[in-house]
């Protein structure tokens, strides 16, 4: 079967964000079942695309609005308003109707679209409904904006959270209406969507390739902490982290954040605020325990995918460990700051005399990879003309 891959960033050579990767890990596991996949979308600057032959570029475009000035902001705020559409579905409107067609039409004939999250797909619905096609919802977009105002810490920005929500509520029901099979990246989404029967859960890796086997030694932080902090669900944990956790712990316990958007004011003295490192996972293996400190959101987090791969020792919410099948031995659950700074300790404790220590996470790969071909072939089958 040869399905087109419609997403706001396409697939790169090497992704960085959990957006980026689960886009290039659902991309290599269609073509490991044996589907050919060509993909439109849009290229973030400082990336190339990972497949350039199949790979139909709409422009180089920059949607962090962290990374944009305050008039491109601002011309997006307008976008949405003169479109009614959710501000980041307004973003790509850099392309037109015919840039669409055009680039759809380069590929030949097609058996189906993939309409990847709810951006490039919920702009240009009109255009791509016409085709057959799977939604692939890697959030419930509607519930993460409304708790994002819920969050927020001005009027304007709640309003337009809000606005968001109602305005992605309505999309995300218009994209799992008109399509033969919805994925998502969480079993809880598929409840949060509505969409039952014609649903199938994701679970996800962050590369097909297999993680490699642990590394000894090299720990040079107890804690460590990576994600763009910039984004508001990411920012709530975050803050909870630093605010309720980190005052409860040891004097001697050292803690690094690395990742833009952290403030080192709110820090605590044993806290230290990295900004971006030049190689995330060995960031990440130089600590002897992984803190996962989601607090709000849907989806899955890549952030916890990646730990367990690596085989890292963590302490873990339950918000972030949503989406996820097998918790390994190594990782501790807590919810409430007292509990969440009691286990770290312990389990930092047992770090530095070896009681835990680094697992082997490519079982954990080989269990979720093969579930996620399988899950893939099941969705697709359910409508796909030769299924």
């Amino acid at each position: 079967m040869h399905f087109v891959f419609i997403s706001s960033l396409v697939p790169v050579a090497a992704p960085a964000s959990g957006y980026d990767i689960a886009n290039r890990v659902i991309v290599d596991a269609l073509r490991l079942i044996g589907h050919k996949v060509s993909v439109i979308g849009f290229l973030a600057p400082g990336h190339e695309p990972s497949a350039v032959d199949d790979t139909r570029l709409l422009g180089r475009l920059e949607v962090t609005n962290a990374r944009v000035s305050a008039l491109q902001k601002l011309l997006w705020l307008k976008d949405a308003f003169v479109h009614k559409e959710p501000v980041s579905v307004a973003k790509m409107h850099a392309a037109t109707p015919a840039d669409i067609r055009a680039a759809l039409g380069g590929f030949g004939a097609v058996d189906g679209l993939i309409l990847n999250s709810v951006q490039l797909p919920g702009a240009f619905l009109d255009i791509f409904r016409a085709y057959p096609h799977v939604f692939v919802a890697h959030n419930v977009e509607a519930r993460s904006a409304a708790e994002n105002a819920n969050l927020a810490g001005s009027a304007i920005t709640r309003y337009l959270y809000a606005r968001d929500a109602r305005l992605l509520a309505r999309l995300e029901a218009e994209l799992c209406a008109s399509a033969r099979h919805v994925f998502t990246l969480a079993e809880a989404d598929r409840e949060g969507l509505g969409v039952g029967a014609r649903s199938t859960a994701l679970p996800l890796v962050t590369s097909v390739t297999p993680p490699d086997p642990p590394k000894p030694g090299g720990k040079i932080y107890d804690a460590g902490l990576i994600g763009s902090w910039s984004w508001a669900s990411n920012r709530a944990g975050l803050d909870w982290f630093l605010g309720e956790v980190a005052p409860r712990l040891p004097a001697d316990i050292s803690i690094a954040v690395a990742g833009g958007g952290a403030d080192p004011a709110a820090a605590s003295a044993n806290v230290d605020c990295l900004g971006r490192v030049p190689d995330a996972r060995e960031f990440v293996r130089s600590c002897r325990v992984i803190p996962l400190i989601a607090r709000t959101g849907t989806g899955v987090q890549l952030k916890t995918i990646e730990t367990f791969e690596l085989g890292l020792p963590a302490v873990a919410t339950s918000v972030a460990l949503r989406g996820i099948s097998h918790i390994p031995q190594n990782c501790v659950t807590a919810d409430k700051a007292e509990e969440f700074a009691t286990a770290l300790t312990g389990q930092i404790e047992k770090a530095r005399t070896g009681d835990v220590a680094d697992g082997d996470g490519r079982e954990f790969h080989a269990l979720q990879l093969q579930g996620l071909k399988q899950a893939l072939a099941k969705g697709l089958g359910d409508w796909s003309p030769h299924g």
